[in-house]
């Protein structure tokens, strides 16, 4: 049984969403293990800041130990830190370079039987569902690429999310369910029993439409 939380974007420097963490981080144990993929990036300095701050933060959330996946590390002892831990994490950053890692890696098929929880803040949300809906710009001038993400889930969610983008969502809504997750909200999802709980003000784009779920 999977728990996957999907954050619509965090301050981690501020904690803006510690709230949902401190529930992800709980429903994980006693004391859990944690393992952090920092592939949505590529910059080594930013792996480093990122390393650092998640550690304080997470070590304040009651975590047992810290353990990072690394691009470089083999398949075999990547699989066996997932194996390890209670709880995952994948942090903001650039979805379609963890995408790309993780299809190198095979990441999606190492997640396939994982009992655990995962947490999934802004880019780390996106690429967690079939389809990692990717929209940038403004009103005027936006930019949406859809590219596959791990599946791990049927729908889509949007993060940092605005009102700014409803046109372009309701459109994208024809034939597949977006969960538009604003900043320092959050989703919890129960994979085994098809069951949702909401942080915050979320909204679901479907069939062209818009509605407030929460």
């Amino acid at each position: 049984m999977v728990r996957i939380y999907f954050l619509g974007g965090e301050d981690v420097n501020k904690r803006s969403s510690i709230e949902i963490n401190r529930s992800a981080f709980e429903e994980a144990g006693d004391c859990p293990k944690a393992l952090v993929f920092l592939w949505t990036t590529d910059d080594e300095r930013k792996m480093r800041k990122y390393s650092s701050i998640l550690s304080r933060y997470f070590l304040d959330l009651g975590v047992k130990s810290i353990a990072f996946a690394r691009t470089s590390e083999s398949l075999d002892e990547i699989s066996r830190k997932i194996k390890s831990s209670d709880l995952i994490y994948i942090p903001g950053g650039l979805p379609k370079i963890f995408l790309k890692h993780a299809a190198q890696k095979g990441l999606s098929y190492l997640l396939s039987d994982y009992e655990g929880i995962i947490v999934g803040n802004s880019a780390g949300a996106l690429v967690l569902c079939k389809e990692c809906i990717i929209t940038t710009g403004n009103r005027s001038d936006p930019y949406t690429e859809i590219v596959s993400g791990l599946g791990l889930v049927h729908f889509s969610v949007e993060v940092h999310y605005s009102p700014s983008k409803d046109s372009v969502l309701k459109e994208l809504s024809r034939g597949r369910e977006i969960y538009a997750i604003p900043e320092d909200c959050g989703i919890r999802y129960d994979t085994s029993a098809n069951k949702f709980t909401f942080f915050g003000e979320i909204y679901l784009f479907k069939d062209g439409e818009k509605r407030k779920i929460s």
